[in-house]
């Protein structure tokens, strides 16, 4: 993955989100405003929701998914080890049909790692 599939990655995602809402009606519109204010800081802080958000998507195996709370984690300060620490979690939930997954996730964690400020946008 070079430096710029993070950002294509971030551009696909709210361009088709924008179209999703197009033609969304209130049982979709309900879901995205859900899945979103499930990860607002409550009782567990924003950073421990996104990792296991990471480690549900490493289990059901959506590289989308992996990615966007990748990038999630990054911006909220998770450190090598936690990330580590949490997949591997999901590698033992998840089994060895997982490893090609965990091994786009550690890539994509390279990337973000190597890159100086990923580009931050807001979620939807």
């Amino acid at each position: 993955m070079d430096k710029n599939r993070i950002e294509e990655f971030q551009d696909e995602r709210e361009k088709l989100d924008q179209v999703v809402m197009k033609y969304a009606g209130t049982n979709i519109k309900r879901f995205y405003n859900l899945d979103w204010q499930v990860y607002a800081e409550g009782a567990l802080p924003k950073k421990t929701k996104e990792l296991i958000g990471l480690v549900s998507s490493l289990t059901l195996r959506c590289d989308d998914c992996i990615l966007y709370h990748l990038i999630r984690c990054y911006e909220e300060g998770v450190r090598d080890e936690e990330l580590e620490e949490a997949l591997a979690i999901g590698l033992v939930v998840g089994g060895s049909i997982t490893i090609p997954h965990l091994r786009k996730a550690f890539q994509a964690w390279h990337d973000l790692k190597e890159q100086k400020e990923p580009s931050k946008k807001p979620r939807e």
